[in-house]
């Protein structure tokens, strides 16, 4: 009896062990099943949620009050609700604070009927009509215009138009705005050509109330870096650049952006059933999976290569307002002095000449005026977006010389936000001038009051595709901040060698007048 009492006790405790250890298995057992139900599920990133929630999302998201987007917090993703609100708050307060700021205000007086680029005319035979200005095919699905001098009767695109002046294309706080993006984002479409020349797709869409648009289609994934090793001449136009190039143009105090908002269209119903473009409707087709595909005619990336396709038939774009028709209102084309070689080996005259510029300044337009100025406002904006592509600009050919530039056409911009491109800054480097205005906006959106990435992540939030995914990727906007405090660590530098003369002085006739210095 002696020698069995140790082994019953060894028994007990051995299956004691044994009922906890089984026990602590199945507790295990227990508590890993949702973990591990969950890492079946497929990995899916912003973007990959996005796409799924086309269908959901659909068209009646762009007639729905867009949510705020969340304000950087802190890097703790388990913030309370109560401390995302606040944010949100914060990023709207921001970009309100900015806007009603003395240096987006400036008082202006009445603007000389000479200074408007347009007038509404009380009769127009109808010989004096352009041909092409707005009608289609089939006048069915227009409405009845019954237009006259009262704005309350005119759509919003044609108060865009009367709004433009000599030196803005719209006014701060423009009231027109609001009804203008709106427009754009949920007016049916009655008509899609494709617009003749330039490298990529894009469309133009008509809506009833004879308004167009420009539309530009979704190619890239939002956070799709472009490649290192692709040249900027090759690379993809992007329909979000577009829209946070509109919103940054108005953050800067520029407003030479025409309005752009994105949208997002049924490929079938708003395009193929809807085009008069027989060449276009030619190059539809259903891809494997099922979604519905086109590629137009162009002399870039159009192919079955780069079609371009819906989710089936959902496509995200991007929707400009058209500027009044040549046939109205010609534009001039001016070369860019600063453009680039568009050769994989050669190099442009300004990258190998350090005194370019001083060539340059005894140059018309560029020799007086302020032309070299409002050339640097552009330099600033396409370093700031990371956009190499700027071969030529725009000016409306009723105002000459002495007006601002149409700053079109930025599709290609924000395509990376890991690597600042210092090249894009030669002008100011060997110019060194810059508008007071301009100069002082910019320090204005350093501080922690009116940051830059702040005020754009709350400007963007406002666009009707922000439902499906913000518009710029976080690391586009703190890329910005960063691009930001080169532009005035240039400007210090200019100013350490040369003084004031950087400085062009136009705060005080801004004060007088309302208008730029001539």
């Amino acid at each position: 009896m002696m020698w069995r009492m140790p082994r019953c006790r060894s028994r007990t405790i051995c299956l004691s062990l044994a009922s906890v250890t089984i026990f602590l298995h199945l507790l295990l057992v227990f508590v890993s099943l949702p973990v591990y139900q969950q890492t079946c599920d497929p990995p899916g990133t912003l973007t990959d949620r996005a796409h799924l929630d086309y269908a959901s999302v659909g068209i009646r998201a762009l007639t729905e009050p867009p949510p705020i987007i969340e304000s950087r917090v802190s890097d703790d993703v388990s913030a309370s609700g109560d401390d995302r609100a606040e944010a949100e708050e914060s990023g709207r307060s921001k970009l309100e604070a900015l806007f009603d700021h003395p240096l987006y205000n400036a008082p202006g007086a009445p603007i000389p009927e000479e200074d408007w680029l347009m007038k509404v005319k009380p009769k127009v035979k109808a010989s004096e009509r352009s041909s092409n200005m707005w009608l289609s095919a089939s006048q069915e699905a227009y409405e009845d215009v019954q237009w006259n001098s009262s704005s309350n009767s005119q759509p919003p695109w044609l108060r865009f138009h009367l709004g433009i002046s000599r030196w803005q294309l719209y006014p701060h706080r423009d009231p027109n705005m609001e009804p203008l993006i709106q427009q754009l984002a949920t007016h049916r479409i009655v008509s899609a050509v494709q617009k003749s020349g330039g490298t990529q797709l894009k469309l133009v869409m008509s809506f009833p109330n004879y308004g167009r648009a420009l539309m530009k289609p979704m190619k890239q994934e939002r956070d799709e870096e472009t490649s290192y090793n692709l040249y900027y001449f090759s690379d993809f136009e992007r329909h979000n650049a577009e829209i946070a190039a509109f919103h940054l143009d108005r953050v800067l105090g520029f407003r030479r952006i025409p309005p752009v908002v994105g949208r997002l269209v049924d490929v079938v119903q708003e395009i193929k059933d809807v085009t008069t473009d027989r060449k276009l409707a030619q190059t539809f087709f259903p891809s494997p999976v099922g979604n519905v595909c086109f590629y137009g005619r162009c002399s870039y990336y159009c192919s079955t290569e780069h079609a371009v396709c819906g989710r089936p038939r959902i496509l995200e774009v991007s929707l400009a307002v058209m500027l009044p028709d040549l046939s109205l209102e010609s534009r001039r084309t001016w070369r860019s002095p600063w453009r680039r070689s568009y050769s994989r080996v050669k190099l442009a005259t300004w990258e190998s000449e350090p005194d370019y510029c001083s060539t340059v300044m005894k140059t018309p337009p560029y020799d007086k005026g302020t032309r070299l100025v409002d050339f640097m406002d552009l330099v600033v904006l396409d370093f700031l977006m990371g956009n190499m592509d700027r071969h030529h600009y725009e000016t409306f050919e009723k105002f000459g010389t002495n007006t601002f530039l149409v700053h079109l056409d930025n599709g290609r911009a924000f395509g990376r936000h890991s690597k600042d491109e210092p090249s894009i800054l030669a002008p100011l480097e060997q110019c060194c001038r810059i508008r007071r205005s301009t100069w002082l906006r910019l320090q204005l959106l350093t501080l922690p009051r009116y940051r830059l990435s702040d005020v754009m992540r709350a400007s963007l939030s406002r666009d009707p595709l922000h439902t499906v995914a913000p518009l710029l990727a976080e690391p586009h906007l703190a890329a910005l901040d960063r691009r930001l405090k080169a532009v005035l660590k240039t400007v210090s530098q200019c100013r350490k060698s040369r003084g004031d003369e950087v400085i062009y002085d136009d705060v005080s006739y801004l004060k007088d007048t309302g208008s730029p210095a001539g």
